[in-house]
């Protein structure tokens, strides 16, 4: 447990993914307990990954906010709620996503998507195997007080920053950010379309990025790597990041069809394992969805090509 500044305590724990680690973020309250932000994955014994951390602080966990429905910010919803009695508050949108997700699994739909956007058989296997491994660490809470765009949490505003997850939510409050993964130093957070998802996840984190820079936070304490010391500034790299991404994935179109898969290959060169393939290919596909929006790429069925008119359309200047 570290304190970042005061009243706010950081606990970090291990994640078995490429980013190996997931920040959780305790709170001070009003009334001087504590609200727990994000949970991490679900475990098989809750109590013995949690109990040392509870038993550090000085008075109890009052609220456990989430900020958004993937396994390592979720995933020990239900397990901190049974450990401390709690509820659990998760913004209104990101909590249908979540039902969706993990409530109503489809795993042969999942594989038909993912199929569909052009990732060969061979990897499938391993798609479905990552797949039933994360779900069984998705312990989500039903029914958590529902929470929208402007409300208040204890004196934290709630803001709705769409894009790495449909629904995320972020808490602000005399300058601080406390960020999920809306924004992350060092590394860029993951953009991808996914089945169920909205249409265009890009230009929703656009808005997020804009967003980010008119709030201008002091800091933002994010479920990722370090503290960002300069949102703003982060939010403006990030967003030249996309548009060198958006220009590369434009030139990647040669004018035969291409499947997202396809069109992955051009822009993540490297050899990936499947669920990081998986990754590459959703990110891939929201950029040529932003494409499509703008005008620099046609759809053809599910696999794209470059706009007949692309070659006149400026590509964003970095």
């Amino acid at each position: 447990m570290v304190d970042v500044e005061e009243g706010i305590r950081r606990v970090t724990f291990r994640l078995p993914f490429g980013i190996d680690h997931v920040h959780c973020y305790f709170l001070r309250s009003s009334r001087g307990g504590w609200i727990l932000v994000d949970t991490g994955l679900g475990v098989r014994d809750p109590e013995a990954q949690w109990r040392p951390v509870l038993d550090e602080l000085d008075a109890p966990v009052e609220r456990i906010v989430v900020t958004h429905m993937h396994p390592d910010h979720v995933g020990g919803a239900r397990d901190l709620h049974e450990l401390t009695g709690a509820p659990v508050l998760q913004g209104r949108d990101d909590y249908a996503q979540c039902v969706a997700a993990w409530g109503r699994r489809d795993p042969q739909r999942f594989l038909e998507w993912w199929s569909s956007h052009g990732i060969p058989e061979p990897l499938l296997g391993g798609l479905a195997h990552e797949a039933e491994r994360l779900a069984a660490a998705v312990h989500w809470q039903e029914g958590p007080e529902l929470l929208e765009a402007g409300d208040d949490v204890d004196g934290w505003r709630v803001d709705v920053l769409r894009g790495h997850a449909d629904g995320h939510i972020a808490l602000f409050r005399d300058g601080v950010m406390i960020a999920g993964d809306a924004i992350l130093a060092g590394i860029t957070p993951s953009i991808g379309l996914y089945p169920r998802s909205r249409p265009d996840p890009l230009g929703d984190y656009l808005e997020t990025l804009d967003r980010i820079e008119a709030l201008a936070p002091r800091i933002a304490y994010a479920g990722h790597r370090e503290p960002v010391a300069d949102p703003a500034t982060r939010a403006r790299e990030i967003r030249v990041h996309h548009e060198d991404r958006l220009e590369r994935a434009q030139r990647a179109l040669d004018g035969s069809p291409a499947s997202g898969y396809d069109v992955s290959l051009a822009l993540f060169p490297d050899e990936l394992p499947p669920v990081l393939r998986r990754f590459a290919t959703a990110e891939t596909l929201a950029h040529l969805e932003r494409l499509v929006l703008e005008g620099r790429a046609v759809r053809r069925g599910l696999a794209y090509v470059r706009a007949a008119s692309a070659v006149d359309i400026p590509v964003p200047a970095s």
